[in-house]
């Protein structure tokens, strides 16, 4: 194992259990890559120096006790900070200084019982709301295949920490394409679960029950592997998926199965356009696929005005954290405004948009009559340059993002997984990336045809060259 750059999860974990290496020194060795990017790259928030190599000498006790072995003892992951880590503050991209939390979140609390190393919490953009990780609180995260260009977002930290190799995986959260949007712009797997597959908790819904945790890794074993960690319940969880063993379809073969291409952006109130260095690395992958057997035709899930019930969604998610908020002057502007449309939208359109869901799950439900997996642009365009969107109005910023960004958001309203693939590169070397979305609880076959196209194209050998990390450490 390098100082440059970490192994994946599964390696990571295998070389723990076989005694190769120690938590101890794979927890230096991640702090000493962390310190050595935060100037360049900014990926955390919050890193636990200490309070990590503690948590790794009580895994390096637990693995010479030869009792039975966790899956992730002694390895270093990270988290956003929209989670609760016991004794952090939870600060969610905001500004101020905030109190440190009592417990674990639910999905936090789930990596540790399987003995992962929580090495710290990764930068997102306030209340996780737009496709940049940018802020007046810690200023830019910026993208290691270049530092000119966002990481994306709201899991930008996640996915530049994963993405530089900082570390093997981390969990990010979506309520709009904020895992697999990230994962597109930064050449990783991104897996956005059902809902409630991973709990949210201590929010039983969060952002009116559209966001939900996923995983970023740059396998889709590793990002499987690190779901499967994290999934569970509390108790008073809402929403309780059937357990999966999603890391067990990894490699399954799939069949041969009917893959819709769909390019065509659903509803938006402003215009979106799929740009063509996109749309030829998605076209590619359909062929890539066609190739593998399957059947791949064009063709639209019949989304309708869907739009209409996600809005009062994530805008009276917005007016909650708002209501919460300990530090509201210091809140960004937009943020103020999506509010007050939230506020606006609490009461009668959102009971219908929520009421909308299920009709939306039989219409595009009866959908997948026809198709077994659909194949999507994750986004419209490759990541913007850093500061681009941070200074816009909130017209022209959510203008801008959905001409951006039109693809992702409609299954975080139906509560149905994706899974982002890396598609690979514009003609300007910037990453980007494809959607698989199925219907509901169908994170197996999904994995499975990632993994499929993973075995064809090895996305994993490549790296930001040369590596963030390598040349930080070195400098």
């Amino acid at each position: 194992m390098t100082l440059d750059r970490c192994e994946g999860l599964a390696e990571t974990a295998r070389a723990l259990a076989a005694g190769e290496v120690t938590s101890r020194v794979l927890v230096e060795r991640t702090l000493t890559r962390i310190e050595a990017t935060q100037g360049s790259l900014n990926a955390f928030r919050i890193v636990r120096a200490e309070a990590a190599l503690a948590e790794a000498d009580a895994a390096d006790r637990e693995q010479a006790s030869k009792g039975r072995r966790k899956p992730l003892l002694g390895v270093p992951v990270a988290v956003k900070d929209d989670m609760d880590v016991a004794g952090e503050p939870t600060a969610f991209g905001c500004c101020g200084e905030f109190p440190p939390v009592a417990e674990d979140g639910e999905a936090v609390r789930r990596l540790r019982a399987a003995g992962a190393v929580i090495i710290g919490k990764t930068n997102t953009c306030e209340f996780g709301q737009w496709p940049f990780t940018e802020g007046p609180a810690f200023g830019a995260t910026r993208n290691p295949w270049s530092t000119d260009h966002t990481p994306g977002g709201s899991s930008g930290g996640s996915a530049a920490a994963v993405a530089a190799g900082l570390v093997p995986a981390a969990l990010g959260s979506d309520g709009a394409g904020s895992v697999r949007i990230p994962a597109a712009w930064t050449h990783l797997v991104g897996i956005k679960p059902q809902r409630g597959r991973v709990s949210t908790w201590p929010r039983g819904e969060s952002f009116q029950g559209i966001t939900v945790n996923g995983t970023l890794a740059r396998t889709v074993a590793d990002a499987a592997l690190l779901l499967d960690a994290a999934s569970g319940n509390h108790t008073q969880d809402p929403h309780q998926p059937p357990r999966l063993d999603v890391s067990g379809a990894v490699g399954r073969d799939p069949g041969r199965l009917r893959i819709a291409l769909s390019l065509k952006p659903p509803f938006t109130a402003v215009p979106a356009r799929l740009l063509p260095e996109v749309r030829t690395r998605v076209v590619e992958l359909a062929e890539r696929l066609a190739a593998l057997g399957h059947v791949v035709e064009e063709a639209d899930p019949p989304y309708g005005q869907i739009g209409l019930t996600f809005v009062p969604r994530a805008t009276a998610g917005i007016a909650e954290r708002v209501g919460e908020a300990p530090f509201p002057a210091l809140l960004d502007r937009r943020t103020l405004g999506a509010a007050r449309l939230g506020r606006l939208l609490g009461g009668a359109p959102l009971r219908a948009a929520r009421r909308a869901e299920s009709v939306l799950h039989r219409r595009i439900g009866g959908f997948f009559t026809s198709y077994d997996v659909v194949l999507a642009p994750t986004t419209a365009a490759p990541p913007p340059r850093i500061g681009a969107l941070l200074e816009l109005s909130g017209f022209a910023t959510d203008r801008t993002m959905i001409a951006a960004c039109p693809y992702a958001w409609p299954w975080n309203v139906l509560g149905w997984p994706g899974v982002n693939v890396p598609a690979g590169f514009t003609p300007d070397g910037l990453p980007v990336g494809a959607q698989l979305l199925g219907p509901a609880n169908s994170e197996p076959l999904l994995v499975q045809v990632a993994a499929q196209l993973e075995a064809e194209l090895r996305w994993w050998e490549k790296w930001p060259s040369p590596p963030v990390t390598a040349r930080s450490a070195a400098a």
